[in-house]
């Protein structure tokens, strides 16, 4: 029995490095209507779990993101810096499928950020979307009654013709929010921007390669090939459980458990968001 004892701590002491993963997979942001996207309230848990471990080799995140809300990405973003920098440890960022406006917001949380050759990055904009529905109501032979106190309560409402004066507010409150991720993108990249910043913060999102050549990212590679390059054979991956949950899972209702229309539109929201990058 002693001489097991002793196997089994050479073993352990023969153990290599340890890195751990957070998955930040799914639309970024609560919009209700059954989506269950990415929230800081929702990862902060795991989040602080992946800095937990003493002895950690670095943080990686296994992002899959087309974006969402600005807040959140930010907000998360900024949850895993100030842990990166008690902690002293190094956050390496890996773009999968997609690493979009909030998703590649997300990657500037890294020290360093890597993609697949055909990972779709970039999108550094705000988008707003919705429908008009003028003279719907009055087809149908319904009439809508609005009481609001304040003159612009009702601003952009898609059952009212859109008025310039909405538009110019609306483009005020896009053009801030862009400076700011203009602004975190700089931060976060500093010399290592490639390219005219009219182009790199046009919206444009672009390949993995591309991105490399822009400065976008650093490097092209997946998460097991980097971390076994970088921290050797016997590195130790340990994924952290962390909140996004997916379309099937969504429409079964696990979790929050709205009714199956709100899941249903839910769900078609989150595919607008991927079916803009071709996924």
């Amino acid at each position: 029995m002693a001489t097991g004892w002793i196997e089994r701590m050479r073993e352990r002491c023969r153990r290599g490095p340890l890195v751990t993963v957070v998955g930040l997979s799914g639309v970024i942001g609560r919009a209700g209507m059954g989506r269950q996207g990415l929230t800081l309230d929702g990862l902060d848990a795991a989040i602080e779990k992946a800095f937990k471990p003493g002895k950690l080799a670095a943080v990686a995140l296994a992002i899959n993101s087309p974006g969402g809300s600005p807040v959140q990405s930010a907000l998360i973003a900024r949850r895993i810096r100030a842990l990166a920098d008690e902690k002293n440890v190094p956050v390496l960022a890996f773009c999968e499928d997609v690493a979009a406006s909030g998703g590649y917001w997300l990657a500037l949380a890294g020290d360093e950020i890597h993609a697949d050759a055909a990972s779709i990055v970039g999108s550094i904009g705000v988008i707003y979307g919705g429908f008009g529905f003028t003279g719907l109501l009055e087809k149908a032979g319904v009439e809508r009654r609005v009481h609001t106190a304040g003159n612009r309560k009702m601003m952009l409402d898609p059952f009212a013709p859109e008025k310039r004066d909405d538009v110019r507010h609306l483009k005020t409150l896009q053009d801030d929010i862009h400076r700011e991720f203009c602004a975190w993108v700089r931060e976060r990249r500093g010399d290592r921007l490639r390219g005219d910043e009219r182009d790199l913060f046009s919206g444009a999102f672009w390949t993995g390669n591309q991105a490399l050549e822009l400065g976008l990212v650093d490097r092209l590679g997946g998460l097991h090939d980097v971390l076994r390059a970088r921290f050797g054979k016997t590195v130790r991956i340990k994924r952290v459980n962390a909140g996004g949950g997916g379309l099937v899972r969504r429409l079964l209702g696990l979790g929050a458990r709205p009714d199956l229309a709100e899941r249903i539109v839910g769900a078609v929201e989150d595919r607008l968001y991927w079916n803009r990058f071709g996924l």
